[in-house]
């Protein structure tokens, strides 16, 4: 009795966490629709807040991305729109989003 109250309170105290999600690139498509906006045009350059070369993602680690996305998403990284995104995306999209571009290469167009 005492083992399994002890798993049980385990079980009840660890919170579901980044280690439970398993990024699924197949998914993503629905959810790239705000990136490939700026990030899908070679030699884009954008004006917000300032003019800038926006950086083509497609063939960068996907721990790189989610990285980059949640330091916006956290305040970390500044830059107004990336920063609105990133806080509507949860851990599960921004997981998928980053397997899907990291699966890209570096001239592919989304």
């Amino acid at each position: 009795m005492k083992i399994s109250l002890a798993v049980l309170v385990l079980a009840i105290a660890l919170p579901a966490g980044a280690a439970d999600i398993v990024a699924n690139p197949k998914a993503a498509p629905n959810k790239i629709e705000q990136c490939i906006g700026c990030h899908g045009i070679p030699g884009y350059k954008a004006t917000f807040p300032e003019v800038y070369q926006v950086p083509m993602i497609g063939g960068q680690s996907a721990k790189y991305i989610e990285a980059a996305l949640n330091a916006y998403k956290k305040g970390d990284r500044r830059h107004p729109s990336m920063q609105g995104i990133a806080a509507s995306l949860s851990d599960q999209d921004i997981a998928d989003i980053a397997a899907y571009y990291a699966q890209q290469t570096a001239a592919s167009p989304k």
